[in-house]
């Protein structure tokens, strides 16, 4: 009798559509935590923000109300002059900063992109200069805090009381270098190279003797 020897049979596995499905709002064990930023940016950037920041207040303390007190209205021009010309200055200093570091390139080599790191050095230091100059000049967002020190001479209130248009120089100045550095990049460096005249003879064409235009020459066998 076959039929009570014959050995039972394993049940197959569960299929696809009979697994567990993950529901929402349950956590996932097998997805990988994200890495929590927060603490890398409080500790990092802060510091950073800081460090960037510093440079400016102690030239705002030193020499940001001798610069507009005596400096700025000696210069040839006066005061909105000066200011003109550290606001057509500005575009400049920011393109000499930032064109070396458009020529990095890590993977290819190292050395040389250090090299155009340490270029753009003088071009972050003047535009430190230059954002010195421009923040002397910035009163305090809210009027009470306008105090003595604002008015004193030199000081913030004091240059815009005696030089009223002064940001505008500034601006307008900045704005027409940009236009002229634009207009400049868009006629001479978005020009393509003319391509080389080719030194090379045009092949003979046929003749009657030869068809092929081989001449005389006979193919190798």
């Amino acid at each position: 009798m076959s039929g009570g020897s014959a050995k039972p049979r394993r049940r197959k596995a569960a299929g696809s559509a009979l697994r567990y499905e993950h529901r929402p709002g349950r956590p996932n064990a097998e997805r990988p935590k994200k890495r929590d930023w927060g603490c890398l940016w409080a500790c990092v950037g802060l510091p950073a923000a800081f460090a960037l920041m510093t440079p400016l207040y102690f030239f705002d303390l030193y020499w940001g109300r001798d610069l507009w007190s005596d400096f700025a209205p000696a210069w040839p021009g006066g005061a909105y002059a000066f200011a003109a010309s550290v606001g057509a200055l500005m575009p400049l200093v920011f393109l000499v900063w930032v064109w070396p570091l458009t020529r990095m390139n890590w993977k290819r080599s190292k050395p040389r992109s250090l090299g155009w790191a340490a270029a753009s050095l003088p071009g972050l230091a003047a535009g430190y200069v230059g954002a010195g100059v421009i923040t002397a000049t910035i009163r305090p967002k809210r009027r009470r805090d306008w105090d003595g020190a604002c008015y004193r001479e030199g000081g913030p209130c004091w240059v815009h009381v005696h030089y009223p248009w002064l940001w505008a120089a500034g601006l307008v100045a900045a704005l027409t270098v940009v236009v002229l550095l634009v207009t400049l990049f868009v006629r001479y460096g978005g020009r393509s190279s003319p391509t080389a005249p080719s030194t090379s003879e045009p092949e003979a064409g046929p003749t009657p003797r030869s068809p092929s235009g081989t001449g005389d020459r006979r193919p190798p066998g």
